[in-house]
């Protein structure tokens, strides 16, 4: 059996201001750079073989994947969402029915962005491809919150507004195992590993 292990990225200062935060290549804030590290531990104490450690190509998610301390794998198809026009604007600054539209339809495109259907295609293709070639060990995924909801929404076989109704924490560690090609959910945003440093935003 093989699994994926999905890291969300350590805190950014954008992540901490509330900001809507897509395609904008941030790095790590001093809190984000801890959590790197604490996660990292925390998956190599707990995981057995693992065969890559993979990331998304944002600074973000290659900080957080190099505190593994091996060679990463970069996969674009775990980049985060496009949020076009709102990247890096605070929520509030959506209008109510852009946001009620985002919520219940995952079709709707944000002006010069991308769908949340379109996350979850690549998405689980990306998934089921790392999954086939861990060959019985274990595949660490450092992605966003978009992606890794898209992947627990493969894993549990629901659909992508399922996303809505979960959170995901920084430097969080969700856990699918899969047994041919069926997934099945182990664990989702375990954030242990995260006492004793500063609550992220």
């Amino acid at each position: 059996m093989s699994s994926l292990v999905l890291v969300r990225h350590g805190r950014t200062a954008a992540n901490a201001r509330g900001l809507l935060l897509g395609r904008l290549d941030v790095p790590l804030d001093d809190v984000g750079e801890r959590q790197a590290v604490a996660v990292a531990g925390a998956v190599r104490a707990s995981t057995g073989a693992i065969t890559a450690v993979v990331s998304s190509p944002l600074a973000r998610t290659r900080r957080t994947a190099e505190a593994f301390g091996v060679d990463v794998v970069i996969d674009d198809r775990f980049v985060e969402l496009d949020y076009g026009d709102f990247d890096g604007r605070p929520l509030a600054e959506v209008p109510p029915e852009v946001w009620g539209a985002w919520r219940s339809d995952p079709a709707f495109c944000p002006p010069g962005g991308e769908t949340l259907g379109q996350v979850s295609e690549r998405v689980t293709e990306a998934c089921a491809d790392w999954a086939d070639r861990a060959g019985g060990g274990a595949v660490v995924v450092v992605t966003h919150v978009s992606p890794l909801k898209a992947a627990v929404a493969w894993a549990l076989g629901v659909g992508d507004e399922t996303g809505w109704r979960t959170r995901v924490d920084p430097a969080s560690i969700t856990r699918v195992a899969v047994d041919g090609s069926v997934p099945v959910l182990r664990s989702f945003n375990e954030t242990g590993h995260l006492v004793g440093i500063t609550p992220s935003g």
